[in-house]
């Protein structure tokens, strides 16, 4: 080997793993995408695929660079950590938009749900 890739075989084999099963999450995630009908549907394959891909890909990247300085580099995992934190917010408030839309539109959708019940002893 030479000084720039002093890098064990098992450390480059289970980083290429790991990058080959989050191109093969993005895959899942595109296809569910294609195959979903609706919009609300279509919400969830992408978004789920797509966060266990960019944990994989951290995952890779902690390996490699680990075993490339010989010591533990973990501020990669800063990325799927905020995304983990973003998505479900974003996916929600995506979510509530297109509710909204549907309902000004006059599409039949659930009714909005109030903060006070009728069932209430107030």
């Amino acid at each position: 080997m030479n000084e720039l890739n002093d890098l064990p075989l098992w450390a480059e084999l289970a980083t290429a793993a790991l990058v080959l099963l989050a191109s093969l999450f993005a895959l899942t995630g595109a296809v569910g995408l294609l195959r979903m009908k609706d919009y609300f549907q279509r919400m969830h394959p992408p978004a789920l695929a797509s966060t266990l891909g960019a944990w994989c890909v951290a995952l890779a990247s902690i390996l490699y660079f680990s075993a490339l300085k010989h010591s533990p580099v973990l501020h990669a995992w800063l990325i799927p950590i905020l995304l983990a934190i973003t998505v479900p917010v974003t996916t929600l408030l995506l979510a509530r938009a297109a509710l909204f839309r549907k309902r000004m539109a006059g599409d039949d959708v659930p009714a909005e749900v109030s903060s006070r019940s009728s069932d209430s002893p107030h």
